[in-house]
């Protein structure tokens, strides 16, 4: 070849399997890639959307997916994706569920919908799991596994993560196209590129590497894609940026707001300290207060008691002055009385 193409570049792409006269290889992709998927295989596809070379090259918006029915008006969608971004999976449910729904005319009934079904090529990787997750297919099941609807679904396959260093069977043979034709030179393939099909893929790619027309259409959109990715990347990293000063932001005010219960822990702590001091002190109050009246209550017991002794000592007193006067008197009695005998003895004398 003249040039080194990449079938992953969208006019290369919609060439490959969005021309009429390439309607074998889509028909073979598609029976690769939904190989134990379908009812049975595909034997013939109409292009509803076909690759016409001059508007393509002539128009930067073009329509750059495939679209197409097959021999049993299944419908079928196959877009190749550059730039993986955080919104890319809405946008894939989004295209199935609108592809899906616009098969209805006013009128139609529910019966004429027909099984619909979305293959993303995806050169950069957008299911962060690890390496097995090359081929998914999403369908319209329950968590227990039983389909809802047997009408088509979403295949997911992430190119970058293909890499089988021997080919298998015809969708290992197509994902390893789309990742390493850009290498070869049509006149000398490898083993696994000299079957009809993929002769027939690298000279759609010559046709881009041949004609200037084309390869100049190459090269812009090329150069658009990498702009593209590049303005995406920036983006990106700006989003991580404002991701990573918020959370930075999150940090701090989370960790402000642990200041604050811690703060308002130690002063709470504090309070019930606080509480619990007066709380001793009010005890150790009372405890006086008690301690104090316990005292008053014991002087007046002592103060009644010694009362009680002066009152019985004076009693005492009072009896022994009344012992004292008996005594006198007694004392007296019997001095009349010794008078009076002597008196007595000295008549009778």
């Amino acid at each position: 070849m003249k040039h080194r193409i990449d079938p992953k570049i969208d006019c290369v792409f919609k060439a490959l399997l969005g021309s009429r006269k390439n309607r074998n290889l889509l028909a073979h992709f598609l029976n690769a890639i939904l190989a134990g998927d379908l009812a049975a295989p595909i034997t013939t596809v109409e292009i509803l959307n076909p690759y016409n070379e001059k508007e393509f090259l002539d128009d930067k918006l073009s329509i750059v997916d495939v679209k197409a029915r097959d021999e049993r008006k299944q419908i079928y969608q196959i877009e190749i994706q550059m730039i993986s971004h955080s919104s890319l999976l809405a946008r894939i449910l989004y295209t199935w569920a609108d592809i899906y729904s616009k098969q209805l005319l006013s009128g139609d009934d529910y019966g004429l919908l027909k099984p619909t079904y979305s293959i993303w090529l995806l050169a950069e990787n957008l299911i962060a799991t690890d390496n097995d997750y090359i081929h998914a297919c999403h369908l319209l099941r329950d968590t227990k596994g039983r389909t809802l609807l047997n009408h088509g679904g979403i295949w997911l396959l992430e190119l970058n993560k293909f890499k089988a260093s021997v080919v298998k069977n015809e969708q290992e043979r197509w994902l390893q196209f789309f990742n390493k034709a850009e290498q070869f030179d049509d006149d000398e393939l490898p083993d696994w590129m000299t079957t009809l099909e993929m002769k027939q893929a690298m000279t759609t790619l010559r046709q881009f590497s041949e004609k200037e027309r084309n390869y100049h259409a190459y090269q812009a959109r090329q150069n658009y894609l990498r702009e593209q990715k590049t303005i995406q990347r920036e983006m990106d990293e700006e989003r991580r940026e404002k991701l990573h000063a918020l959370l930075r932001e999150q940090a701090a005010l989370k960790e402000k707001e642990a200041a604050l219960e811690r703060e308002n822990q130690a002063l709470q702590e504090k309070e019930a300290a606080i509480k619990e001091k007066e709380t001793a002190m009010k005890e150790k109050e009372a405890a006086i207060k008690e301690k104090e009246t316990a005292m008053k209550e014991k002087e007046a017991a002592m103060k009644e008691k010694e009362a009680a002794m002066k009152e019985k000592e004076t009693a005492l007193q009072r009896e022994n002055q009344a012992m004292l006067e008996k005594e006198f008197a007694l004392r007296e009695k019997e001095t009349a009385l010794a008078e009076i005998k002597r008196i007595k003895a000295r008549r009778t004398r």
